[in-house]
């Protein structure tokens, strides 16, 4: 199980009480425990915070607005990612955007993956439907 230190544990508090809408709109998706998977949101991990984390499937899931193309984002998200992934962590990755636009796929390929369905290499729309994979 991850954990993070004491001051990543209040900056988490922190975060829940500061969530974007995009954040909130898929918090209220994902707290209803779809096919069972059980969720946690902004969740201490190292010095790191998650979005939203799977711990029966190890699966962070992280909401990108347009901030995390911007100045020195993306190649720390790339570290902070790698971090994950030495942890025993998948990370998936989905604009902001595809939350506030479709939130119903969001769901579905945040399921998928966490399934194993689908790789977690980020948002390239929702999985084929069944039989068609």
């Amino acid at each position: 199980m991850l954990h993070g230190s004491k001051k990543t544990q209040d900056f988490a508090r922190h975060l829940r009480r500061r969530m974007t809408l995009p954040e909130l709109l898929l918090w209220q998706a994902l707290r209803t425990r779809p096919e069972g998977l059980r969720f946690r949101r902004q969740h201490p991990a190292g010095s790191y915070v998650l979005d939203f984390f799977c711990p029966a499937r190890n699966l962070a899931v992280e909401v990108d607005g347009e901030a995390h193309a911007r100045d020195d984002r993306p190649a720390r998200d790339v570290i902070r990612d790698g971090w994950l992934c030495a942890q025993g962590v998948r990370v998936l990755r989905i604009p902001a955007q595809i939350i506030l636009s479709d939130l119903g796929a969001a769901i579905h390929h945040i399921v998928a993956v966490a399934r194993g369905d689908y790789p977690s290499t980020g948002f390239a729309g929702p999985p084929p439907p069944p039989g068609e994979e």
